[in-house]
């Protein structure tokens, strides 16, 4: 696996970190947050790009894996939000308008996806759309 490779991977773990934070701001990851981030990957990241991780699986796949992993070990939402804020100020080359927008529809989705959006998702969404004006 290569440099490309490898970034591409870790670009869609942090995706994971992000999607993780959003519905974990209130404390709280539902099922039918689950269910709206699988529903997404299944209809838009997968489209992104052909990028596979080492088992042969597409790389966007790294999402669901990571936002499972995170909310079985119950990590703060901030930490992870934090860890894919850095990675993006490091990494701003990857961040199309288009990808920008696709996580944005992702993460509206994920905040919206039970009961509407509570004042800790809109925070994070918020801050979010702050590192995308950056």
């Amino acid at each position: 696996m290569d440099t490309t490779e490898n970034i591409g991977i870790t670009f869609y773990q942090n995706l994971g970190k992000l999607f993780y934070a959003i519905a974990a701001a209130d404390k709280v990851v539902r099922t039918s947050e689950y269910t709206s981030l699988r529903n997404l990957v299944k209809s838009e990241w997968l489209a992104v790009d052909d990028l596979e991780d080492e088992f042969g699986a597409d790389a966007a796949f790294q999402i669901e894996i990571v936002f499972d992993w995170l909310d079985y070990k119950e990590l703060k939402a901030e930490a992870s939000f934090n860890e894919f804020a850095s990675f993006y100020k490091e990494n701003r080359a990857l961040y199309t308008d288009r990808i920008k927008q696709l996580i944005w529809n992702t993460a509206n989705s994920i905040a919206s996806a039970f009961s509407g959006k509570n004042k800790s998702e809109l925070m994070m969404l918020g801050r979010l759309q702050l590192i995308f004006e950056e």
